[in-house]
């Protein structure tokens, strides 16, 4: 796990893709077989769409940060694999955010952009969940034990869970 920066703001940035993580981890484990494909209303986005425009986001945030604006529409990959790729992003993110190279852009647009985009994503998901008849445990997320730099799909189980 990468050490804090001595960037306040950046270290903030790195909370917010641990809270990412935290999140997203426990709504896209243990989906039910078909979830990917689910569809809510008139031609929403499945939730294949919105797992993989989230990694998308985590991708255009790094080349923000980078000074290099890249954005790309990606289709979706098998669920697991985009997954992985969701979490990879995140990882490489986190490690740039921790590391001393430049940032191209602020941290306050980093966070209004593609980091709260991807908040919201998963909030999505976590709706979607819910409407597909697999609703995600509620918790107290103020005593989740959130840490920057563990971004990965290897997160700790809830604290106050709603039951």
């Amino acid at each position: 796990m990468p050490a804090p920066s001595n960037d306040p703001k950046r270290d903030l940035l790195r909370h917010a893709l641990a809270t990412l993580a935290y999140r997203a981890e426990k709504t896209v484990r243990g989906v039910p077989a078909g979830f990917e494909r689910f569809e809510a209303g008139d031609r929403p986005r499945t939730p294949a769409k919105i797992l993989a425009h989230l990694g998308d986001l985590l991708d255009w945030a790094l080349t923000q940060a980078e000074g290099r604006q890249v954005w790309r529409d990606s289709s979706p990959l098998p669920w697991s694999e985009e997954m992985h790729r969701f979490f990879e992003a995140l990882k490489v993110l986190d490690e740039y955010l921790a590391s001393d190279a430049p940032l191209a852009t602020t941290p306050e647009k980093l966070l209004q952009g593609p980091i709260a985009d991807a908040l919201t994503h998963v909030g999505q998901l976590a709706m979607l969940r819910r409407m597909a008849g697999a609703p995600i445990l509620g918790e107290n997320y103020f005593k989740a034990d959130i840490e920057p730099g563990r971004v990965g799909p290897e997160q700790p189980p809830p604290k106050a869970p709603f039951r």
